[in-house]
């Protein structure tokens, strides 16, 4: 079809192996795709195994995609370190903010390289913030070999919630059962 089309956010890190919950029901897809290709009315229609859920962004500048094998096909995912930042993008309205956590807390390999270079290269505030607290929160060993100095972090504030905690450091309201989470 000649389109863009990929697996991402939560979808993408099942495939990588960090399954967070059971699926009851019908299990969701998400699948992004870049602004530019439109998805056809028969993927939005035909009832399919999985529930599609579309998303596009140009908040990465440089994807990091790769391929995976399901059966005889090879389908385009999101590396699980942009698939993260995909969930942190998708929440409040797809996801908890908690239950990002609870992932995060998964996530002990993800690779320095790619986390630096996805958030030098992502325009989006609010995800390079959140992911940075909940890395540094997580405890991720991996965490203090980033160059947090290279990545631009704005100046403003920004509330995720309301009646949250803000977070000096990072300038970010978020959720208080995610701040008090132990």
């Amino acid at each position: 079809m000649n389109k863009g089309f990929y697996i991402g956010a939560h979808s993408a890190l099942e495939l990588s192996g960090f399954n967070h919950y059971v699926p009851m029901g019908k299990p969701v897809l998400m699948i992004g795709h870049p602004q530019d290709d439109e998805v056809p009315g028969w993927m939005k229609k035909y009832d399919f195994e999985y529930e599609f859920k579309f998303f596009s962004t140009k908040v990465f500048q440089n994807t990091q995609l790769t391929f995976v094998n399901k059966g005889d096909f090879k389908i385009l995912m999101s590396v699980p370190e942009q698939a993260f930042l995909e969930c942190l993008l998708l929440a409040p309205n797809q996801y908890a903010y908690i239950d990002l956590f609870y992932i995060m807390e998964q996530l002990t390999t993800l690779r320095v390289e790619i986390v630096q270079l996805l958030l030098e290269n992502t325009d989006n505030i609010k995800i390079k913030r959140l992911f940075l607290y909940m890395a540094k929160k997580a405890g991720h060993d991996w965490f203090d070999r980033l160059d947090i100095s290279k990545v631009d972090m704005g100046t403003g504030k920004q509330k995720l919630v309301d009646n949250g905690v803000y977070l000096p450091e990072y300038k970010i309201t978020i959720p208080k059962e995610l701040y008090e989470y132990e």
